[in-house]
């Protein structure tokens, strides 16, 4: 970008709620002014961000663009046909490769990443991999988009931006599936639904909060309550024997598997 230019971003998909995660991180960063946002919409325009550039027509909102995020889902992508001629192209979807990224918006920048749910509070990891032909400039906007998201890394792989579709890219579902589970069996020994729900759910946040703070590994964290002996031990010998760790690991590899059979499949 230019010195003193304001960058122009353009969100297709917009309308959705990741696109809409992202566009409001980037208003609320100053990373671009909401004359300078575009979001497209299929069918009825949303009442949020009323100063944005609003359109159902993804090649004019490409047209007006220097930064393009493709938040669509890739099912949809196979029928986008947007010329991005000479603009930086983002793509949040799972499984797209850079290549056909390059290949199907006939532009040599590309970028892959992959946030989550957590951009709407501002808490999403997000990794990302950029095509060859990014320059500093590029990456430092790509670094600012994500980091008013959360945090972001850029890694060095496309392997491990398939790995990360399921550790990272999947957000809450898996400490909500775990708060389901542990809720369910509060509920089931005659706790009122209520309170397990705020129990489960103000447990989770501590801890989120206690990992946030005190940036500790996770593996430090689990040894000193099982060297305590106390119940939490108990409670984590006896799930590690009902193969708690053997799960985990089976379903990061079917999200790998999925994220790598999507991008042979676009």
């Amino acid at each position: 970008m230019e010195a003193g230019k304001s960058l122009r971003i353009g969100v297709i998909g917009g309308a959705g709620w990741l696109g809409g995660a992202i566009a409001a991180a980037v208003l609320d960063a100053g990373i671009a002014d909401p004359r300078d946002l575009g979001l497209s919409y299929r069918s009825t325009r949303p009442d949020r961000f009323p100063d944005a550039f609003w359109t159902a027509d993804n090649q004019a909102l490409a047209d007006r663009s220097d930064v393009i995020v493709l938040s669509v889902r890739p099912a949809d992508w196979a029928s986008l046909e947007v010329d991005a001629e000479g603009k930086l192209v983002v793509s949040v979807m799972a499984g797209i490769r850079l290549s056909a990224l390059c290949e199907r918006h006939r532009t040599r920048k590309a970028v892959r990443t992959l946030p989550n749910a957590a951009a709407e509070v501002r808490k999403s990891y997000t990794p990302w991999i950029a095509s060859s032909n990014l320059n500093e400039e590029d990456r430092a906007v790509v670094r600012a988009i994500f980091d008013a998201c959360g945090i972001q890394d850029e890694v060095r792989s496309e392997t491990e931006i398939d790995y990360l579709t399921g550790l990272t890219g999947s957000g809450p579902a898996f400490p909500a599936l775990l708060a389901e589970a542990m809720m369910a069996d509060a509920i089931a020994h005659g706790l009122d639904h209520r309170v397990a729900r705020r129990a489960v759910n103000t447990l989770l946040v501590g801890a989120g909060r206690l990992l946030e703070q005190r940036d500790d590994c996770p593996t430090e964290t689990v040894r000193t309550f099982l060297d305590y002996r106390g119940t939490t031990a108990a409670a984590i010998e006896e799930m590690m024997v009902a193969g708690f760790g053997e799960a985990v690991a089976r379903g990061m590899t079917a999200a790998f598997k999925k994220s790598v059979s999507m991008g042979e499949t676009s």
